[in-house]
């Protein structure tokens, strides 16, 4: 799904509100997010999952196309974990 047809989904799905209405609070909410994890927050949504920062070590690593070694840095990557709800609903029980 992609972040249009989840503002078309939602405002049919909500009476009173533009589709363009609907357009600011879902880049509200994912801006939010954004920041959040850029300081280093951690994001919990109840019934959905949590987002996190995690860092990565620095490490030995080879370049695939002449096989000689690289060192890749350590860095920060966001993570997502799936709630319980979330994995029920995937998993199909």
């Amino acid at each position: 799904m992609t972040k249009a047809e989840l503002v078309e989904k939602v405002s049919d799905k909500v009476d009173g509100l533009t589709k363009k209405q609907t357009e600011v609070i879902i880049n509200t909410i994912f801006d939010s997010i954004k920041d959040s994890l850029a300081i280093g927050d951690k994001i919990e949504i109840r019934g959905f999952g949590s987002f996190k920062i995690r860092s990565r070590k620095q490490r030995e690593g080879r370049n695939p196309k002449t096989g000689s070694p690289v060192s890749v840095p350590s860095k920060k990557v966001p993570f997502f974990k799936a709630g319980k709800e979330l994995k029920e609903l995937v998993d199909g029980k």
